[in-house]
C-alpha cells in the first residue's frame, strides 16, 4: 500500500493538533487505502535553517537532516494537520518543508486545518503556493474544523469528530489514494532537474 504520513504542524505545549492528528490517523487506517504513520514535528525538533547547502543538491550534513530526508522520501502522500497563526501556517511547518526539495515532488498532499470560526482556511490558502513550488499536488478536498476547542475531551487527549469532519476526511482520503496512484509514474521517472549534467532525455 502507498505510504501516507500525517504530519502535525503545531509544536506548542498543550496543542490541540496532537489529538486532531491522532483522530485523522485512526480515520485513515479505517479507510484502508494507505500504510499510515503519524509524524510529529515537536518530536523531530528540526533546527531552524541549519543546513548550509540548498536542499536541491541533497548534500545534507546533519544526521537529523539525513533522517528527515530518508523519512519523507519514501512517502507517497502527506496530510498536514495545522492551525492558523496570524492568517498563515506555522513556522515549524515551513522549516520542515524547506529542509527538503526533491523528496516532495510529484506527491499529493491533503490539508487538515483547525481553529475558531475561520477553521484555519487562511493557513490552507497560504501554504498552497509553497507546496506547488515544490511540485506537490495540494488537493481541493480538505478538512476544516471550526471551534475545535469545543470538540476536545475533558482531559485534552482526544476529540469528538462531527459528521461533517468524518465526511470531509473520507473525501480527502479517497482523492489522496487516486492521486498517489496517478502520480506514481512521475515519481519513478527521473526529472530533468535530477539527471546527471549532460544527460538528455531519449524520445
Amino acid at each position: 500500500m502507498p505510504k501516507l504520513y500525517v504530519i502535525i504542524a503545531s509544536t506548542r505545549p498543550g496543542r490541540v493538533g496532537l489529538p486532531v492528528g491522532q483522530w485523522f490517523v485512526d480515520r485513515a487506517e479505517q479507510h484502508g487505502a494507505f500504510d499510515v504513520e503519524l509524524v510529529d514535528l515537536a518530536e523531530w525538533d528540526l533546527p531552524m535553517m541549519a543546513e548550509p547547502h540548498h536542499p536541491r543538491i541533497r548534500q545534507y550534513e546533519s544526521q537529523q537532516a539525513l533522517d528527515w530526508s530518508a523519512k519523507m522520501d519514501v512517502g507517497d502522500a502527506y496530510v498536514l494537520v495545522m492551525p492558523e497563526y496570524n492568517h498563515s501556517f506555522t513556522a515549524p511547518l515551513k522549516n520542515a518543508v524547506d529542509y527538503l526539495h526533491h523528496e516532495w515532488a510529484y506527491k499529493p498532499v491533503g490539508l487538515v486545518s483547525y481553529g475558531g470560526i475561520a477553521a484555519g482556511t487562511r493557513a490552507q490558502q497560504a501554504i498552497k503556493p509553497v507546496l506547488l513550488t515544490l511540485k506537490m499536488v495540494p488537493l481541493k478536498e480538505s478538512v476544516m474544523i471550526p471551534y475545535v476547542g469545543r470538540l476536545r475531551s475533558e482531559d485534552g487527549t482526544g476529540i469528538t469528530p462531527t459528521e461533517t469532519m468524518e465526511s470531509m476526511a473520507t473525501a480527502l482520503l479517497d482523492e489522496l489514494a487516486r492521486w498517489a496512484l496517478a502520480l506514481k509514474p512521475m515519481r519513478e521517472t527521473p526529472s530533468v532537474l535530477t539527471r546527471p549534467q549532460g544527460m538528455v532525455a531519449q524520445s
